[in-house]
């Protein structure tokens, strides 16, 4: 059995310090697919913590799919991220965008449906725009998380709605965040893996174009159900 090697960090809450020591064991391979975790009681006795944070960074990193529990036999590490995943974003922030992710998702599924029911002409320029910018720099090797976030910005605004414009402006440094360390997961993988990427947002675009709210919900869900997975498991090109 791998030991933990963990390290207090006072800033941090607890369950997320603990999240994010776990998380580097995994990605380092120290913790190898399918390896079984310590006890609770020994994560208690290595980091110095409560069984109930230990239990709320174990619950997290299930969420998040990175392990698994068998009743009575203990907790097992299901996938590895890729290294990128702390490598761009910081081992502390990891638990933060995932759940932007989430939230994401719940919005902005709302927003391209919406979208697609009341977009003007001139929305669809502006998607439109944005979506050549991201097609552009991702061709030419480039990062491009502006234009991917002018992207969902504009079809935001495109919703006719402010209050979802507010709220997104209010996540706007996790979404940068979680864009960048996707968009350079992606720069690091294969060329069809970019264009998965590019096709998913093309794919939302064209759905707001032909004013199909289904789809457009759809394939907004969709490409960021996606994206979450592309940071979460290193064996995964699409």
């Amino acid at each position: 059995m791998s030991e933990l090697l963990l390290r207090v960090q006072k800033r941090e809450k607890l369950a997320d310090q603990l999240y994010g020591q776990i998380l580097e064991q995994i990605i380092s391979g120290n913790l190898a697919e399918g390896a079984k975790l310590p006890s609770e009681n020994e994560i208690c006795a290595s980091f110095g913590v409560s069984r109930p944070v230990v239990r709320e960074a174990l619950r997290k990193l299930q969420s998040d799919g990175l392990v698994y529990a068998r009743q009575g036999v203990g907790s097992f590490v299901k996938k590895r991220p890729p290294q990128g995943l702390i490598e761009f974003g910081g081992v502390s922030d990891v638990a933060g965008l995932l759940r932007c992710f989430e939230a994401r998702s719940a919005i902005e599924g709302t927003t391209a449906r919406m979208a697609a029911e009341r977009a003007s002409p001139r929305h669809h320029r502006e998607i439109e725009n944005a979506l050549k910018l991201l097609e552009d720099g991702v061709s030419a090797g480039d990062i491009a998380d502006k234009a991917d976030l002018a992207f969902h910005m504009a079809i935001a605004r495109a919703s006719g709605n402010e209050i979802f414009v507010t709220i997104l402006n209010s996540l706007h440094e996790v979404m940068s965040k979680s864009m960048r360390v996707a968009l350079n997961i992606t720069r690091g993988g294969s060329a069809e893996r970019a264009q998965k990427v590019l096709s998913e947002h093309r794919q939302i675009y064209d759905a707001i174009l032909g004013h199909d709210g289904n789809s457009a919900e759809l394939m907004m869900r969709y490409h960021l159900h996606q994206a979450r997975q592309r940071v979460t498991d290193h064996a995964r090109d699409k």
